[in-house]
């Protein structure tokens, strides 16, 4: 469950730019100046949404099938690629302490490697 592929509906603004929907997550909207701009912070809006669920314990809704999405005229649909484990990675690097144990000769041996 690594990589997930969300259709998301981009329409037009009316004072330029796109804002863009998800249709499978009522809750996520995003916008951007430019489509490149837009394709990026639908991908962020996607990653807080589904992380966000996960953390509150609600399921992952399954993606659409593009062609089952209407689009109005005037938007156009999109498919957003989410990686979850790059977002996680990303977003979350917070320090873990560990204590663990290692076999007496490995300690050694990194001992005498410095």
């Amino acid at each position: 469950m690594n990589k997930l592929f969300y259709p998301s509906i981009f329409h037009k603004a009316e004072e330029g730019g796109f804002w863009i929907s998800f249709p499978d997550l009522p809750e996520c909207f995003s916008q951007g100046e430019n489509m490149e701009q837009a394709y990026e912070m639908a991908v962020e809006a996607l990653g807080l949404a589904l992380t966000s669920r996960e953390q509150e314990k609600q399921p992952i809704p399954v993606a659409s099938d593009p062609s089952a999405v209407t689009v109005e005229s005037g938007s156009f649909l999109v498919v957003v690629e989410f990686d979850m484990l790059a977002y996680k990675k990303r977003t979350n690097s917070r320090a873990v302490k560990k204590t663990l144990s290692i076999p007496e000769w490995l300690n050694e041996e990194a001992i005498a490697m410095g």
